[in-house]
């Protein structure tokens, strides 16, 4: 099969890559700037292309010949991502029309069961990127996936840095909705088992073996990380407050947490668990939220090819791995004048 990945210097897209190529399939990747970073370790073995997801002809040329195409291509943040989102969305869905590509899988987040006027802005986009690709004549499976463990994760990095930074967690009063992590081991099967299920168009909810509370998250985190971190609830917190601060307390870049903290007060579990037969190699076992902290905390070490997927790897950001070593006072400093910042723009 000849596969197209986009987003492959991200996150999942960095994992996806190999398990792709080690499974036998022809892979194209694409890069916004083929100057802009260091190659991934696997670079050698695939062929690139520059691709702007906001310009129609690049993403047509990437899609040409292609039999699958992955979308892993989110915005996360400024006051147009919307809209650059649909664009993006749009380009591809038209590409893949005048491609004749067979297949787009699409990995977005969990949408929860309430109005969808209630909905972030983050999910709104998500959905309607999910809808626009779903509107091309290829079939198009879609993943939602909640919080994706693995070290370099956006939302595990969030949970180690205020883990590790924060020597009290202040959890606000409203953020006892629960999460169903997702060990990205798990996400790259199943984004794997998309490409040849058979069927219509469709979306799966993907998640673990285990539904927490976000403070019970946290909790869990700190114990296996040999940390203690007593945790105070905090009443009438404003969401958009947390987010500020939670940005400015971590290396994750300060729109891409705002984002996913406005996500924070519902549940973002999954409806059933029908990805995991549908889309999953017989005898999968999905890994345990336990297992993915510890597995994500170990130091990353040999060569990348040889190297658990759950760690850290050369092309991660390099805001992953803990972070910088910025001092906590300097941190705090930071984090209260973020907050003030905050208070007086409302």
């Amino acid at each position: 099969m000849f596969v197209l990945v986009t987003g492959a210097t991200g996150y999942v897209g960095g994992r996806l890559v190999p398990e792709l190529l080690r499974q036998g399939h022809r892979v194209r990747t694409t890069v916004s700037d083929s100057g802009s970073q260091d190659a991934p370790w696997w670079a050698d073995q695939v062929e690139t292309v520059t691709m702007d997801i906001m310009e129609a002809d690049q993403v047509h040329a990437a899609c040409a010949g292609v039999d699958t195409a992955y979308f892993l291509i989110h915005g996360m943040g400024g006051d147009d991502f919307m809209e650059q989102d649909r664009v993006a969305a749009t380009n591809m869905r038209d590409a893949v029309a005048a491609q004749e590509v067979s297949r787009v899988v699409y990995l977005s987040g969990i949408i929860p069961e309430v109005p969808e006027a209630e909905l972030s802005e983050h999910l709104q986009s998500r959905l309607e990127v999910e809808r626009i690709l779903t509107d091309s004549p290829a079939t198009v499976i879609t993943l939602r996936a909640a919080v994706v463990m693995g070290s370099g994760s956006t939302s595990f990095e969030i949970i180690r840095q205020v883990s590790e930074r924060m020597p009290v967690h202040t959890v606000p009063d409203w953020m006892n909705s629960r999460v169903q992590p997702i060990a990205v081991v798990d996400v790259v099967a199943a984004l794997i088992g998309a490409a040849t299920i058979e069927g219509p168009s469709r979306h799966f909810d993907v998640g673990g073996p285990e539904c927490l509370p976000y403070a019970d998250l946290l909790d869990r985190y700190t114990e296996v990380a040999g940390l203690t971190r007593p945790q105070v609830e905090i009443p009438f917190l404003p969401t958009d407050l947390v987010g500020t601060m939670v940005g400015a307390l971590t290396d994750v870049p300060a729109s891409t947490v705002a984002a996913l903290v406005e996500s924070l007060r519902e549940d973002m579990v999954c409806a059933d668990s029908s990805f995991a037969a549908a889309l999953l190699p017989p005898g999968h076992e999905l890994l345990g939220f336990e297992d993915s902290v510890r597995r994500s905390l170990a130091e990353g070490a040999g060569a990348p090819a040889d190297r658990d997927p759950m760690s850290a790897m050369p092309h991660d950001p390099d805001w992953a791995g803990g972070g910088t070593d910025q001092s906590f006072p300097e941190r705090v400093l930071d984090t209260l004048r973020s907050a003030a910042e905050a208070v007086r723009g409302r």
